[in-house]
């Protein structure tokens, strides 16, 4: 038996420096432990170093992988991520796209333990200001699940860049002079500023954006883990907001509506986007059935003015594969329901040839609002803007946190802007598998409105075509939404 060292647990070029030298020995991943300094194993040999290691590659979706996975706290993580990497040189190339099998299904779950680690991080943690020899300094104090000190400092300085700070954990500390990035040793939580002038304000903060109307315990302790309340001020505050909602709830429904105002003419005037008048949705939804009937009155942007309702999406509760698009059409406007249009017509065609039955999936838009102008009796569609794609990425966000599906498929480029937040041409995304946030995997195709729009009848058969294919492709990958006879 081998046995392999860590020196340091989430260097990545240390852990490949390893894994370069067991392969070239071709030492099997049965024959080789871990170990990191800490718990150094006294037994077992030290892998010959051979300086002819062969050259070999591997995909770029194993190194993403391998950089979070080596964050995480469990110690077999440097023995799974070896056995990955043999199996990928030895059995099958294309391994890191067979999400059923039970080594890639452990350690893309691990992944994901970490980066939503990464995301509570980001956050939970509350600064709180002290005075030293250089002036202002803010410490904050964090207990993170995994090894994510170093993965978190790049976020921290880019959003707190001219500020000085420290954040102290249990695993160590990290700090910030406004130009230099340095490391300390872990500190107990003692050492750690209790309360500063700035807890008020945070307390006065959330009590101002609680509905009590939406109060959902469980969503929010899924969201805001009991684990963090100990460290941040305003938690303090919601036992007392839970118990007092039903009577908050009932003041607010005896209290009479207010009427829009209107101008000359007798039209309603539009409320300005995030006027102070402006209803707010504040709501983190349980169920896909009432993030629907919130999303029925949102207001988040001008769009609803016009629309004659909100098109929320439509699917199982879990469905494995969510479908986005660009947002609702003149005939899912006036029937409230995605994707029944032209456009509709064509997927569930296209559909049917890839071998997907359509109720095994769920069907949204980025944009849940129908945007046009009017051309005489007809309304014709208008592209929404980057302000209503990220205003109504909200709903989307919450759509794919409550479904967790496996496979998220952007219909267009305004989709795919929704999803990872920037513009990209789909002919540079299409059939390549990407891992976004949480581990979520997202695959991108044509929009079939943009088929609808082609003029040359050829050129159209041709992208139909490929439009199938890549639905197929989604079949394949996950063959549990396969049409039954």
């Amino acid at each position: 038996m081998y046995r392999v060292t860590i020196q340091n647990e989430t260097s990545l070029p240390e852990f490949r420096d390893h894994v370069r030298t067991l392969i070239g020995a071709r030492i099997k991943p049965r024959d080789v432990t871990f170990s990191t300094a800490e718990s150094a194993d006294l037994f077992g040999e030290t892998p010959p170093a051979d300086r002819k290691v062969p050259a070999f590659t591997v995909p770029g979706a194993y190194v993403e992988l391998a950089q979070v996975v080596l964050s995480h706290r469990d110690p077999a993580r440097f023995a799974l991520l070896y056995e990955l990497l043999w199996r990928l040189l030895h059995e099958d190339r294309k391994l890191m796209s067979i999400h059923s099998d039970p080594l890639l299904h452990k350690l893309r779950h691990m992944e994901k333990s970490v980066r939503r680690d990464l995301h509570k991080m980001t956050a939970f943690l509350r600064f709180r200001k002290v005075e030293d020899d250089d002036g202002e300094l803010y410490i904050a104090w964090f207990e993170p699940q995994h090894l994510i000190l170093g993965a978190a400092a790049a976020f921290f300085i880019k959003r707190f860049a001219n500020m000085r700070w420290s954040i102290l954990t249990p695993d160590g500390t990290l700090n910030w002079d406004t130009n230099a990035l340095s490391y300390g040793p872990a500190v107990p939580k003692a050492q750690a500023p209790q309360d500063d002038a700035m807890e008020d304000w945070w307390r006065s903060y959330y009590a101002s954006t609680f509905n009590p109307a939406r109060v959902n315990p469980e969503m929010m302790r899924s969201e805001m883990p009991v684990r963090y309340w100990k460290n941040l001020p305003e938690t303090s505050l919601i036992p007392g907001m839970i118990a007092a909602a039903r009577a908050r709830t009932g003041a607010m429904l005896d209290t009479a509506p207010t009427e829009p105002r209107k101008n000359k003419s007798g039209d309603i005037v539009m409320r300005e986007f995030f006027a102070s008048d402006a209803p707010q949705v504040s709501v983190i939804a349980g169920t896909l059935a009432a993030l629907r009937a919130e999303a029925a009155s949102c207001r988040r942007c001008p769009l609803y003015g016009h629309a004659t309702q909100t098109v929320f999406g439509e699917g199982p509760e879990r469905a494995p594969v969510v479908f986005v698009g660009e947002q609702p059409g003149d005939q899912e406007d006036l029937g409230g329901k995605p994707f029944i249009g032209p456009a509709g017509q064509m997927f569930d065609r296209a559909l049917a040839e890839a071998g997907i039955a359509r109720p095994m999936v769920y069907v949204t838009n980025a944009v849940k609002h129908f945007k046009f102008v009017p051309r005489g009796k007809k309304r014709i569609h208008q592209k929404p803007n980057a302000g209503e794609v990220e205003h109504c990425r909200w709903w989307l966000e919450r759509e794919l946190t409550l479904i967790q599906p496996k496979l998220v498929v952007a219909l267009g480029a305004t989709a795919v802007k929704a999803l990872i937040g920037k513009d990209v041409k789909i002919t540079e995304m299409r059939g390549r598998l990407l891992t976004i946030r949480d581990g979520l995997t997202l695959v991108a195709t044509a929009h079939p409105s943009y088929l609808l729009r082609l003029p040359d009848a050829a050129v159209k058969a041709a992208e139909y075509g490929r439009f199938v294919e890549d639905l197929t492709a989604v079949a394949r990958y996950l063959p549990e939404i396969a049409k039954t006879a």
